[in-house]
């Protein structure tokens, strides 16, 4: 689950990190007033989206006046903005952070994320903040520094003064990065985070440390003991479909290809749309039902599935274990049922029950096409839907 920069911000503040002084806004009005309540100017007036690059995109201004505060509020709110991460639809914008600016003398980027090759919480930094870390790594790996974290003892002051040291800091500075960088690793590790991004961090003019853009995502395994978290959630900035199969406890992101997936388990998901592209086909989702799904739930999935337009055929593939294949054979001819099937369904089942699953299918008076391993569904489901886009 991700949240806007602003609730990044509110979170962070608690922690003892330095942010800049703002407050969010949803109109135009709102915006001027916030600026001259927040003191004397200049001000960086900011679309909050679930996107970066926006200032590429002319979602971050700096404004002089309460004025321009005012103006560019108003270009923004109500705006589609269009970022590198938004893909060309864009995000609508609803509100801005108005926030007092500061004299950037450096900027460095800082990050908290979960290392899976050492199976611990890594600090990362980089003397090159405000950029796309990704550049980076591609470009200059020998740039990106990193901490790994021992989850007994916790981020210790001595690591967090070796990064500041490398990262060029000195005099108070250290001690600034010292407290700044322990406290993100506390709200790191207290809120659950699968990320946590501050790009840039910027040293001002006056030698401090200031956290000028904040990211943070969640895991969303942990979000039963953050109430406070759950609540922050914005739904205007996911898809639809998404929230729909959160609903039910399914594991559901759009993709843009055609041929819709329903599959229990993440690594046959992933196995599944491998073979669909190497068949020359391409997927328009990742389904997972889980390995125990009820009827109810595999009826959804294939009601979400079927929801979305671009969809011209669906292939089920379900491996048997604590998942019966006669509850997915019965939770398909259901769905199918309720919403009128009218694409190409090729159903692939192996393991518990699968013989009565398959004679379900059989006996639905359905148009379901059975298939033999994968490599066969595939095959079937990409040529099935070639054959219908020819006619």
């Amino acid at each position: 689950m991700n949240i806007h920069e602003y609730q990044a911000k509110e979170i962070l503040r608690k922690y003892g990190v330095a942010v800049p002084d703002g407050h969010v806004c949803y109109n135009s009005a709102s915006a001027r007033d916030w600026a001259k309540r927040i003191g004397e100017g200049p001000w960086v007036v900011k679309a909050q989206i679930h996107a970066g690059g926006r200032g590429k995109g002319g979602g971050v201004k700096l404004a002089r006046t309460p004025d321009q505060v005012r103006d560019f509020a108003r270009e923004m709110i109500g705006m589609t903005l269009v970022t590198h991460q938004t893909g060309p639809e864009g995000k609508l914008v609803k509100r801005v952070l108005v926030e007092k600016g500061c004299n950037i003398a450096n900027e460095l980027y800082i990050s908290l994320l979960v290392d899976r090759a050492t199976s611990k919480v890594t600090l990362m930094a980089s003397t090159e903040g405000g950029m796309d870390i990704e550049e980076v790594a591609e470009k200059t790996p020998e740039k990106i520094l990193k901490e790994p974290i021992d989850p007994l003892v916790g981020l210790l002051p001595f690591q967090c003064r070796k990064l500041a040291f490398k990262l060029g800091l000195e005099g108070k500075q250290v001690g600034q990065a010292v407290k700044l960088l322990i406290g993100l690793y506390e709200a790191f590790v207290g809120y659950d985070c699968s990320l946590l991004e501050i790009n840039p961090l910027v040293v001002t003019a006056e030698g401090d440390l200031l956290a000028i853009d904040a990211k943070l995502n969640f895991d969303d395994n942990a979000l039963f003991r953050h109430r406070l978290i759950r609540d922050m959630r914005d739904y205007d900035e996911e898809d639809h479909n998404e929230i729909e199969a959160s609903q039910y406890d399914l594991s559901y992101i759009a993709l843009d290809g055609n041929i819709g997936c329903l599959v229990n388990g993440a690594g046959l998901a992933m196995a599944t749309m491998d073979i669909i592209k190497h068949c020359g086909g391409k997927p328009a989702n990742f389904l997972d039902v889980g390995g125990g799904a009820t009827i109810e739930r595999v009826t959804e999935a294939f009601k979400i599935i079927l929801s979305d337009e671009k969809v011209e055929g669906i292939l089920v593939n379900i491996f048997g274990g604590i998942m019966k294949c006669d509850v997915i054979a019965t939770g398909v001819i259901e769905a199918a049922r309720q919403v009128g099937l009218e694409v190409p369904l090729v159903v692939r089942l192996e393991g518990t029950n699968v013989e009565k699953g398959k004679k379900m299918l059989a006996e639905s008076g359905l148009n379901i096409v059975a298939a033999d391993g994968m490599a066969d569904a595939a095959q079937k489901i990409v040529r099935a839907v070639q054959n219908q886009e020819k006619g």
